[in-house]
């Protein structure tokens, strides 16, 4: 049976018993900041178990693409050593919403693993909680396990959402993979480290509310959240001994042994390699899929070093060119039957991919120079330990793994300080359990749930209109409830319906003013924290505002109608975007305020001012093409199917607004909008940048502030002009000849300097005086710069003939100092020894050659008594050269 099918048979299990199928969500958790990457089933489902979120079913299965890497689950240089350690998995799973509880559950996962999966029930074990004897003779009554057969564990039998919150018993199904992938240990049993006994299914029972004094207060309505590896049920189907041999990883390794010439099986090393390689091309297919990009922080570091490991593997093999980016795309390709929209984004991801391993290849050459550098340093103290934070340094900034130090360096007769770089790992994770800060998004107030749990929602009604009248139905003051906020106090304001937008989907939250009989209160802004609850932040200016009032809403129109024309620009930007560009351009990230737009979008390079120019004069004829701003509420998978654009990785519910311009325009979104393109007047782009590896920014200006900001360039322009003494047409022009002229005065002076520097240099050698046998020449010179010094100096030397010429001079405030050697006496005297006392006198540092040293200090009123000290420390020098 293919791990496709078995997925397959698993869904419609579950189906057909009333469980409505559920999409695999992002690999990037919303809401949840305690999470880096979604690594369970139940992740999209939190809500539903906290109470927060209401959903049209009570019960779920799903297949969730799951990512354990980073964080607490920080041991990447197992994945590919052992059978079952992955950075990506798939996770079946079914889930229970205070509908049916341990005995429905433990039926299911029986039934489907004996009668579905034909699986021989005297290979099959379970483990209960301690003290969970309901679930212990469920299994034994119900299943007919016998009892010597049923475990009892404690700490890997009870699951937690955190220190508090939602928690219970679990129990597991374990498969028994027979004595020959066993320890041979006579008291190997469930529960062993060893390959024998896996686990295979994982039914939480979530009973348990846990207390911040620590008591377990029970759930009304218990809960059910079951999970099942994907790869472990193949790996028993298939009846193979490891999941890189099922055909969920294993086609994915015959595509590498194509493409490096090699076989899996006859080498260790290689099959290693391989397996990282297979196994990592899945997670930076499917991260990159759903938005993550490679960077030096939070998700992006993680990927980032999951690609670099693979890419370190793939030069193990061999490969000497890109190779990742081909594995990725054939992960797509290979699984696009269970995610489609993913393998959609193939040629998005192989570009990421390939311009990461570009960056890798020069990455490896820093390492290799540094380890070279280090390998004579110890080769010349003839040491042969390669100490732990070299190992360490290579391993953690240019991605080296510790066995490929160890075979650069063996050749050379080297070993590696395993203990100092084991402690130096050490250092690295306590630092990153130190400053561990999850996802980075903020954590949804404790408060907001609460409101959602009471009932409590805010209906929408901004769309049709700017003002209306509801009751207060929750005031917030210092983040509590509250029943009265005076004159002057910080409110949070929250009302059975709005006008008022929350910020959400990248657009700011509105402003205006609230007011009820007895008071009146300016909203400086608006918030979405949850759906289903707007939050009016404000100031009550005067009187006293009671909960439960009649409240009259007044959303500030100038700001909404300003915010909406940006963000009806920004949909018009990104379809031309895709037109200019390519159709790997892809939102990830934006932000639509009043005073301006900011678009950040999937790119590999800065545009050109060709490029600009172009997306620029498309957006604006778009514009005046007037396209009416059309909404409508769809079913999702039809808008998408229809080719609705939608955001990596949001979340959208089963009912979706649709927002289109015209054809060339078709988003999810619940945003605010302009009634026609035209309405945006102008659209004016200020800056484009990047901001992460293959992420481009565009900020930009619409309507009367486009206007203005043209008005300002122009404005500009004229004051240009009459410096110039020009007009507008003739500026450029008129510059370009005050530039030649100012080129040919420099070269002027340039010469003029020449003419007066030789006179000078005649005048100053008969200056030199003798030091201990040499000749000397010690000046300042005065309006000169460092540029100046050294084609001075070049003159003096060759007057001299030979001797030591010492020169400094004041600009800007600073102190320049040089000091020349004629090359007969370059081998007894060093200028960069000789200036380095002189710089300290003018409070700085220099260096240079043996022939040509040069300093700066912030002490130029030091310079003269640095100069009269040169005698001395050339004097010095010819001592110690003697």
């Amino acid at each position: 049976m293919t791990g496709n099918e078995i997925r397959a048979r698993f869904l419609r299990f579950f189906e057909e018993r009333g469980h409505t199928a559920v999409p695999s969500s992002s690999l990037i958790p919303h809401n949840d900041p305690t999470l880096l990457f979604t690594n369970a089933g139940m992740n999209q489902f939190k809500d539903c178990f906290l109470g927060a979120e209401k959903r049209p079913y009570v019960r779920a299965t799903s297949s969730q693409k799951c990512v354990r890497a980073g964080g607490k689950h920080n041991d990447l240089e197992n994945v590919g050593r052992t059978a079952r350690h992955h950075t990506f998995f798939e996770m079946l799973g079914n889930f229970s919403f205070g509908d049916y509880f341990k005995k429905e559950a433990i039926a299911y996962a029986w039934e489907f693993l004996t009668k579905d999966m034909g699986l021989d029930t005297d290979r099959l074990y379970v483990s209960v909680y301690t003290d969970d004897d309901e679930a212990a003779d469920i299994w034994h009554e119900q299943e007919g396990v016998p009892r010597e057969r049923i475990f009892r564990f404690e700490e890997d039998n009870f699951w937690s959402m955190g220190d508090t919150g939602p928690c219970g018993p679990c129990s597991e199904i374990f498969y028994d993979n027979g004595p020959e992938v066993g320890c041979d240990s006579p008291d190997c049993t469930v529960g062993c480290d060893c390959d024998r006994y896996m686990e295979v299914w994982n039914n939480v029972f979530m009973q348990f509310d846990r207390q911040p004094d620590g008591e377990l207060v029970p759930l009304p309505k218990p809960a059910v959240d079951t999970g099942m590896g994907l790869e472990r049920l193949a790996t028993v189907m298939q009846k193979v001994q490891s999941n890189y041999d099922t055909d969920l990883i294993r086609d994915i390794i015959t595509h590498i042994e194509k493409l490096s010439g090699k076989t899996y099986g006859d080498n260790e090393h290689n099959d290693v390699s391989m397996r990282v390689m297979a196994d990592h091309s899945r997670a930076t297919a499917y991260l990159i899929a759903d938005g993550v990009l490679p960077s030096n922080e939070g998700r992006g570091y993680v990927l980032r070093r999951i690609m670099r490991r693979a890419m370190r593997h793939a030069k193990m093999l061999g490969f000497e060119d890109p190779v990742l980016h081909k594995t990725a795309v054939f992960v797509l390709e290979f699984m696009a039957s269970a995610y489609p929209a993913e393998s959609a984004r193939k040629d998005f991801v192989a570009k990421v991919v390939e311009n990461e391993e570009e960056r890798f290849i020069q990455t490896l050459g820093n390492g290799l120079r540094i380890l070279e550098d280090e390998v004579a340093k110890l080769k010349k103290a003839e040491q042969t330990l390669l100490p732990g934070d070299v190992v360490f340094r290579l391993y953690d900034t240019f991605g080296f793994p510790v066995d490929l130090t160890a075979d650069i360096v063996e050749g050379d007769g080297f070993s590696l300080d395993e203990e100092g770089f084991g402690a130096c790992m050490e250092e690295q994770r306590r630092k990153a359990r130190q400053h561990w800060k999850g996802s980075g998004e903020e954590a949804v107030s404790a408060v907001y749930r609460k409101l959602l749990e009471e009932g409590l929602r805010s209906e929408f009604t901004g769309y049709t209109s700017l003002s209306g009248e509801a009751p207060v139905v929750a005031l917030l003051r210092g983040g509590e409830r509250a029943s009265i906020a005076g004159e002057g106090e910080d409110v949070e304001i929250i009302t059975s319906a709005t006008p008022f937008y929350g910020e959400s989907g990248g657009q700011s939250g509105d402003r205006g003013e609230i007011r009820t009989d007895g008071a009146a209160v300016a909203v400086r802004d608006t918030l979405r924290p949850l759906p289903g609850i707007v939050v009016h932040r404000g100031k009550v200016l005067s009187g006293t505002l009671q909960a439960g009032q009649n409240a009259r809403l007044t959303v500030d129109g100038e700001a909404r109608q300003a915010t909406a024309l940006n963000h009806t620009a920004t949909h018009v930007l990104q379809a031309v975007l895709v037109e200019v560009l390519g159709d790997h351009v892809k939102q990830a990230g934006s932000l639509v305020s009043p005073e301006r737009l900011r678009f950040d979008f999937t790119h590999f390079s800065a545009l050109s001012p060709e490029e600009l120019a172009t997306v620029e004069r498309e957006v604006n004829r778009r514009i005046r093409e007037n396209r009416s701003v059309e909404t409508e509420e769809m079913d999702a998978e039809a808008a998408i199917s229809a080719g609705a654009t939608a955001l990596f990785g949001e979340k959208y519910g089963e009912r979706v607004r649709v927002v289109r311009l015209g054809e060339f325009s078709m988003e999810l979104c619940g945003g605010t909008h302009a009634e026609a393109a035209g309405d945006i007047g102008l659209f004016k782009i200020i800056q484009e940048t990047g901001i992460a590896a293959g992420v481009r920014r565009i900020e930009a200006i619409t309507g009367a502030r486009a206007m203005e900001f043209v008005q300002r360039q122009e404005q500009d322009m004229d004051r240009l002009a009459a410096l110039v003494k020009s007009d507008r047409g003739q500026i450029g022009s008129r510059l370009q000849k005050i530039l030649e002229r100012q080129k040919e005065l420099e070269r002027e002076v340039e010469t003029l300097q020449a003419r007066l520097n030789v006179g000078r240099s005649q005048q100053l050698v008969e200056q030199a005086r003798e030091v201990e046998g040499v000749k000397l020449l010690a000046a300042k010179i005065d309006g000169s710069d460092a540029k100046g010094l050294r084609e001075l100096a070049d003159q003096l030397r060759d007057g001299l003939g030979s001797g030591v010429v010492v020169l400094g001079c004041e600009s800007d405030g600073k102190a320049s100092l040089l000091v020349a050697v004629t090359k007969d006496l370059a081998g007894r005297l060093h200028a960069g020894r000789i200036i380095k006392p002189l710089a300290e006198q003018v409070g700085g540092r220099g260096g240079g050659r043996p022939d040509l040293a040069q300093a700066g200090g912030s002490r130029p009123d030091q310079l003269a008594m640095a100069l009269e000290g040169a005698d001395g420390v050339v004097a010095e020098a010819l001592k110690q050269a003697s």
